[in-house]
């Protein structure tokens, strides 16, 4: 039997004759953590709606849990939610009732489903919020309303269409916790975001998709071994005075007083060079990278 629990073959789309997926293959496993990342947004709609069963394939043959969702989507929908990016709950209805009323159309008894809401609302920090109607949120609480709603009947597979799209920093970092301890508890996650820091903290495997063709298919960590240079910011602990022997031969850009940038590549040894600049005098405190890893690497394959 088959460890996958999504299988996609030979998945082709098109829109008034223009193709917009090429023949894609893709197995993703049970309790995977994926990342689907896409050059063109639109791509990443059309994917997750044919999964959904919202929009036809030209040609394909696509599995969830070993059923094909076209001789059997009512069992295969069951295994599947996706928390999209648009909010599409009845405003006017109080918090605590919005996943309740979500539990009914899958024959969860009342009792059942009101001690499950309460678990996650406290979880997803909205317990105060129970009472309020869900209009009385902010974008923010509305998203995790969402994540609480798709939860309630205990899907297999979650997919995350841009979970935390326009929340601060500290917020995210709570909803990365939370989204691990789901994928911890057995659900597998199908992640987009154009946050790819988001990818390199928490995705196991990623998929690439551009010209309408699957580009890359592997583990987060096997992709990101194809990066062969880093750009760096190198903080120092006092004023900058570089030898211009050091600056040509690492072509070194000084940003300020405290801080210089510079290309890493592979063949390069960080350690070599903070003794090189020890011997200049110059005590690094801390280093960071320009941009994200994985965001510098996918720039550099979708322009192929």
């Amino acid at each position: 039997m088959t460890k996958n629990i999504i299988e996609i073959k030979n998945l082709t789309k098109k829109y008034n004759n223009n193709e917009v997926l090429k023949s894609i293959n893709l197995d993703i496993e049970s309790w995977d953590f994926f990342a689907l990342l896409w050059h063109n947004w639109a791509w990443k709609t059309t994917i997750i709606n044919i999964l959904t069963n919202l929009v036809t394939k030209n040609s394909w043959n696509i599995k969830i849990w070993w059923i094909d969702i076209d001789e059997n989507f009512e069992n295969a929908r069951k295994l599947i939610w996706v928390v999209s990016q648009e909010f599409n709950f009845d405003v006017f209805e109080k918090v605590k009732n919005i996943p309740v009323i979500q539990a009914w159309y899958y024959w969860i008894d009342k009792k059942t489903a009101i001690e499950k809401t309460e678990i996650m609302l406290k979880k997803l920090w909205l317990w105060e919020k129970r009472d309020a109607k869900a209009k009385e949120l902010s974008w923010w609480m509305k998203r995790r309303l969402m994540i609480v709603r798709a939860l309630i009947h205990e899907p297999k597979i979650l997919i995350l269409d841009e979970p935390t799209a326009w929340v601060d920093v500290d917020l995210r970092k709570s909803m990365w916790e939370f989204i691990n301890e789901l994928n911890a508890s057995w659900i597998t996650i199908l992640l987009t975001t154009h946050y790819l820091e988001e990818v390199e903290a928490l995705c196991k495997k990623v998929a690439i998709l551009d010209k309408w063709e699957l580009i890359e298919n592997t583990t987060v960590k096997s992709l990101l071994s194809k990066l062969k240079e880093e750009t760096i910011i190198l903080s120092s602990k006092n004023e900058v005075k570089l030898e211009k022997d050091f600056i040509k031969k690492y072509d070194v850009k000084l940003l300020d007083d405290n801080e210089i940038e510079m290309t890493i590549y592979e063949n390069m040894n960080l350690n070599d060079i903070f003794l090189e600049l020890t011997k200049q005098n110059i005590t690094i405190k801390s280093f960071r990278n320009k941009t994200n890893r994985l965001e510098a690497l996918f720039m550099k394959l979708i322009k192929k």
